[in-house]
């Protein structure tokens, strides 16, 4: 049955199992399941839904990067916000500009498309949605998927130790409203997109901010070399 398969780290399970139970999670499904036997495609496969959660164990984020929803070309998403599946040989240009400005702050130089070395560091790779329709974009917005990853951002805000949330855009900078920033590090910029990369984004080095915090809290930092 649909999101009967909870693949994600043991670490969420007391915190996240009980929005399962909830009426909003209840409506999710229920459209989930509704438009598969519409016969509509649904990205990414639904191994993948949870993979940020997968990837990441609660007590490993350090640091938590916001996306919007799933890229909706086949066979591109895998659950981790701006990653390809290491197949896809060509990159999205929000990902582009984003491996331009991880060169121009920390020398690196990266052309693979997939994060997941990332996640497995501790960086939380979330989308506020899960899913997307096979080449409609946005089409899972509103369903129900927003407020359970509302629920991840409250949990990872509760937690003692700074985290670093990085938010690139408004609509992530809106989503991470509720973030206490007394007590974690919040990087924002506007959003990567070549519609607004220019405006912001380039020059922000968020990499090296995200380090250097790290280092002073006597964390490792993250290799952002793919």
């Amino acid at each position: 049955m649909i999101i009967d398969n909870l693949s994600f780290d043991i670490s969420w399970n007391e915190a996240l199992l009980p929005e399962f139970d909830k009426d909003y999670m209840t409506s999710l499904k229920a459209f989930l399941r509704a438009e598969k036997d519409n016969g509509k495609v649904i990205l990414p496969q639904s191994d993948n839904w949870f993979n940020a959660l997968k990837s990441t164990a609660l007590d490993d984020v350090k640091v938590v990067i916001l996306g919007q929803d799933p890229y909706p070309t086949p066979g591109h998403a895998h659950g981790l916000c701006f990653s390809v599946l290491p197949e896809v040989k060509s990159t999205p240009k929000s990902l582009i500009n984003i491996y331009k400005e991880l060169k121009d702050d920390l020398g690196i130089k990266n052309t693979n498309g997939c994060l997941q070395s990332w996640a497995e560091q501790g960086v939380l790779l979330l989308n506020s949605v899960l899913t997307v329709e096979c080449g409609q974009a946005n089409s899972h917005q509103g369903k129900g998927w927003e407020q359970f990853t509302d629920k991840v951002i409250s949990i990872i805000n509760e937690q003692e130790r700074p985290i670093i949330f990085v938010l690139w855009g408004a609509y992530a900078q809106k989503k991470g409203g509720v973030i206490d920033a007394s007590r974690h590090l919040v990087i924002r910029s506007v959003h990567p997109s070549p519609l607004s990369a220019y405006r912001g984004f380039f020059g922000s080095r968020p990499f090296s901010q995200v380090n250097q915090f790290l280092k002073q809290q006597g964390q490792s930092e993250i290799n952002w070399q793919l």
